[in-house]
């Protein structure tokens, strides 16, 4: 099993910032397959960041530029930098991991960004 504990959402003005943070524990020994998704009311789960099972990043095109995926492997921690935020980038955030070919999920945390 695998536990994944998410933090750092809240409400910021567009243009702003935010950080958001996903400690991992349980069967888990790599960061790889690690990232992030978001869910808007109304919308599909989508993806925002990940690292891949090589270690690389892989971001959404809407947040390219904007957005930073990191890790310390020390903590089992990703985190998630969000810059210049926009009101299309409200949502719901999920942490997730892949280990052993099953995908587990955080509780989420809202992010709102007001314009």
């Amino acid at each position: 099993q695998v536990q994944l504990v998410e933090s750092g959402g809240g409400l910021v003005q567009a243009g702003g910032s935010l950080r958001l943070s996903c400690a991992a524990s349980g069967s888990i020994f790599s960061t790889n397959n690690m990232g992030w998704y978001r869910q808007a009311p109304g919308k599909q789960r989508e993806l925002v960041a990940t690292f891949t099972s090589g270690g690389s990043t892989n971001y959404a095109d809407s947040v390219k530029g904007r957005f930073t995926i990191s890790r310390d492997n020390a903590k089992n921690t990703v985190y998630l930098r969000m810059n210049s935020l926009k009101p299309e980038d409200t949502a719901v955030y999920y942490c997730s991991a892949r280990v052993a070919g099953l995908y587990y999920w955080g509780q989420g945390t809202q992010v709102t960004v007001s314009s």
